[in-house]
């Protein structure tokens, strides 16, 4: 199953998500915002802890549904005493997830760009319910 990848997650988050329980997450980096922007509620992504860079075969992490996604720009600016000291924007996108699957890349599709969301090839998670 191909999807976009979120990389560099900090593996407490996706720890929290393990525990089944939606949870908002906050992303800075350039190619996770990038990432984020393409997708839409409904969506399927995969959260690793491994940097983008270093994504090889067999990297495990956790696949999530998209239950909402924003991208917004954060504007601040410094002063003291009437004069203009600095002038800061952030790209950051908010999304909140829900834990689906355990996975692991079966193939890295793409390289790591900072101007395209980083794909890889996932073990499709397979579920099984009892009833």
């Amino acid at each position: 199953m191909e999807c976009i990848a979120l990389t560099g997650i900090f593996p407490m988050v996706i720890d929290e998500l393990r525990k089944g329980i939606p949870r908002t997450v906050e992303v800075t980096s350039a190619h996770n915002v990038i990432s984020l922007a393409q997708v839409n509620p409904g969506s399927k992504i995969f959260l690793t802890s491994v940097d983008c860079e270093d994504i090889e075969m067999g990297d495990i992490g956790i696949v999530v549904e998209v239950l909402s996604v924003v991208v917004t720009m954060k504007h601040t600016v410094e002063s003291g005493h009437g004069y203009y000291i600095m002038e800061r924007e952030k790209l950051t996108a908010r999304c909140k997830l829900k834990f689906l699957a355990n996975s692991t890349i079966r193939a890295s599709v793409n390289r790591c760009s900072i101007i395209e969301p980083r794909i890889v090839d996932v073990v499709r998670p397979v579920a099984f319910h009892a009833g």
